[in-house]
């Protein structure tokens, strides 16, 4: 049993420090004493069942604090799982809470293991390798999906290690001495920093490509009044295409796809390497939330607008980055008067907008409700609710 400190309880913090308390002694650092308190609780920071439910029926060795000295001293292992969010004025990822991670570990544990699960920059292991004079700080992606981030912790498809050495192959026996027996066989992909670096920042720009794609295709039905369902079950029964992120949204959002593509774009500008397909991932986004707006826009009749949860996906409480806060602004920018619903705020008003979580109230003050995806709850006032949701899932 390893001793390991899992700094960060977000989606990735949470799943990881979980899936391996099972087996390792695990303690979770966070900032936030709010979170130290659920965790010591057995009770998920995150919205993710999964997580829950494996709290309350696995034998865990998990606890959380907010003390540095405690959680770094004796630790063989640290998973670093802070957020990294784009930054548009150096067109790179602010990675500061990482770095003063590895600085506060390293000062009380100089010959800890240190894992990185943040998303990061093409180089940024080296740069910090250099920096701190440590061999032992190594990249291993997640590939994660919010509100299953456990099931998929523990059923990985594969496992990315940042490194080819001794310390890499420690690493992924833990891990795969954490998942579930059906995926013991999965496999470990062991490469060097910068293309583990690059393995994540292409898979979810690629699967942010597939949204953008599908996207197009729905505007392209939606003009020419067509049914997109029955193109896209045509595409997607080609087993080549498979029938993976084809629903319809109002565009790519959340956490890490906006960031993600933006950043990888950043890196081939900043090599002056020639690109038309990164940029279009990017590009089609904005593209499609203009184009939702404006058919929101062209509706008879509507003075007030529901937007229907802010969140991008059922099982998930996170409305970070979500597509639908970029067409609020729009509709306001057209001033447009819109309310909120979305049970996960405590405000009563959300970017400028009324917060109404009394849902029988929104529903009759909405002319036009726009969600998302769609759910039961709206089958009564199905007329007046627009979406491009066709198949009912995320």
């Amino acid at each position: 049993m390893k001793k390991i400190t899992v700094v960060g309880s977000g989606y990735v913090g949470m799943a990881n420090a979980t899936m391996l308390a099972k087996y390792n002694d695990v303690t979770v650092l966070d900032i936030d004493k709010d979170r130290v308190d659920l965790v010591n609780n057995k009770k998920s920071t995150v919205k993710d069942s999964y997580i829950q439910d494996y709290l309350d029926t696995e034998t865990l060795t998990l606890n959380a604090t907010t003390d540095q000295q405690f959680a770094y001293t004796d630790a063989d292992w640290v998973i670093i799982a802070t957020p990294t969010d784009y930054d548009e004025k150096t067109n790179y990822f602010n990675t500061d809470s990482i770095q003063s991670c590895i600085r506060d570990c390293l000062e009380y544990n100089p010959e800890v293991n240190i894992v990185i699960k943040s998303t990061i920059p093409v180089g940024f292991i080296y740069s910090m390798q250099v920096k701190f004079g440590k061999l032992n700080i190594l990249f291993s992606p997640e590939f994660l999906r919010e509100g299953s981030a456990l099931r998929d912790c523990l059923r990985p498809e594969r496992i990315v290690i940042g490194t080819k050495n001794h310390v890499g192959k420690e690493f992924a026996n833990i891990i795969k001495e954490a998942i579930i027996p059906q995926s013991i066989d999965c496999p470990v992909i062991f490469t060097g920093h910068k293309e583990a670096e690059s393995i994540k920042l292409f898979a979810n720009t690629f699967l942010a490509m597939r949204v953008a794609f599908f996207n197009e295709l729905d505007m392209y039905s939606e003009s020419l009044d067509m049914n997109p369902k029955e193109i896209i079950n045509g595409v997607t029964t080609d087993s080549r295409i498979g029938k993976g992120y084809n629903n319809p949204s109002f565009g790519y959002g959340g956490y890490c796809f906006p960031k993600d593509t933006r950043q990888l774009l950043a890196n081939f500008r900043k090599q002056r390497i020639p690109n038309k397909i990164i940029q279009s991932v990017v590009y089609a986004n904005d593209n499609r939330k203009d184009w939702i707006t404006n058919r929101i826009l062209q509706k008879d009749g509507v003075s007030i607008v529901g937007i229907h949860r802010l969140v991008m996906k059922s099982g998930s409480d996170n409305y970070r980055s979500s597509a639908i806060q970029g067409i609020i602004q729009q509709l306001l920018n057209n001033n447009v008067k819109v309310i909120i619903y979305e049970p996960s705020l405590d405000k009563k008003e959300f970017m400028d907008c009324v917060v109404e979580n009394n849902h029988k109230k929104f529903k009759k003050l909405s002319d036009l409700i726009v969600t998302n995806r769609i759910d039961d709850s709206l089958k009564d006032v199905i007329e007046k609710t627009y979406t491009r949701d066709i198949f009912n899932d995320n």
